[in-house]
């Protein structure tokens, strides 16, 4: 017997309401025609992986670096109209992007 089993025990009378405050929203960033480009590089001798190629708002560009920052536990930034992650995660940013019904395309190695 679980909670809501117990619940509806003591609370008969009671029909649960879903509760929308513990789901997470759905980010509603712009969608676009072109791919993003993700391509690998080395500065100073460190893996990073760089997203271009966004046209949308620089505000939804943020929004999707900080969501893919913290999916992947990692640190980087957001300059000059590109996303710069800390590693190369080329294939999980580009399976978190096609997810979310982005068009990604990958250059270099």
């Amino acid at each position: 017997m679980d909670l809501s089993d117990q619940l509806k025990n003591l609370f008969p009378d009671h029909t649960p309401e879903e509760d929308t405050s513990a789901k997470i929203p759905d980010s509603n960033i712009w969608m676009q025609e072109m791919p993003i480009i993700c391509k690998y590089e080395k500065r100073k001798g460190k893996p990073i992986t760089i997203l271009e190629g966004y046209t949308g708002a620089d505000k939804d560009f943020k929004q999707l670096a900080k969501e893919i920052k913290s999916f992947l536990s990692v640190g980087g930034s957001y300059k000059n109209d590109k996303i710069i992650i800390q590693g190369d995660y080329r294939d999980k940013i580009m399976d978190f992007l096609k997810d979310k019904g982005f068009l990604v395309k990958r250059v270099g190695g």
